[in-house]
């Protein structure tokens, strides 16, 4: 699992920071408008998830910032390499379910180096370590194989499918369902750290 370190000079200092092996996750700035919409402004990224909309345009971006962490209980952060390079985003969001929603996506000239996996293993360890939550649920399209491996590398559990309605190709395609408990973190992170060790 990844090593986090938690940073409060990027700007927000409401919002720290994640620092892992190779990414640092932040609170997006008005700044970053235009770095988002020219890197999401693809329709293999849009017709995966579904609320970004293709075309994505700068007012999108803007938007989406604004929006961005409106409710305290979310935490949208952008997935940036460390030398500032911008890459993508993931976030936890309160939708209509007993736990939040973990999401992600990210630029297709980052996709296949391990960036979603990292981001979304340091998002599930401040979820549960530090924001003290019991489960998170999360979802990917039928037809995404990949982002489907990133939620079972991070422990997550099928649960079925749902009919979801993409934005981008204004219409429903089904999403597998997964959900990640606390007590299963707690046995993949223990486990991790005893295999650690042994493999020293």
């Amino acid at each position: 699992m990844a090593s986090l370190k938690i940073r409060g000079d990027l700007g927000d200092t409401s919002r720290p920071a994640l620092e892992t092996a190779r990414l640092v996750l932040r609170a997006p700035r008005f700044a970053d408008a235009p770095a988002v919409a020219a890197l999401v402004n693809d329709c293999r990224i849009a017709e995966n998830t579904s609320r970004i909309p293709h075309p994505y345009r700068l007012a999108d971006a803007e938007d989406w910032i604004t929006l961005a962490n409106a409710d305290p209980r979310d935490e949208i952060l952008l997935i940036t390499l460390r030398d500032g390079t911008f890459a993508g985003a993931c976030g936890l969001e309160w939708r209509d379910a007993p736990n939040p929603e973990i999401g992600y996506w990210l630029g297709v000239p980052f996709w296949g180096q391990g960036y979603a996996t990292e981001a979304v293993r340091a998002l599930i360890d401040k979820a549960f370590g530090d924001l003290g939550h019991e489960a998170l649920e999360a979802g990917a399209r039928t037809t995404n194989a990949a982002s489907r491996r990133v939620l079972e590398k991070c422990g997550f559990q099928w649960t079925g499918v749902g009919l979801y309605r993409i934005r981008a190709i204004n219409s429903a395609a089904p999403f597998d369902r997964f959900c990640l408990e606390r007590r299963i973190w707690a046995s993949l992170k223990s486990w991790g750290q005893t295999n650690a060790r042994h493999l020293a």
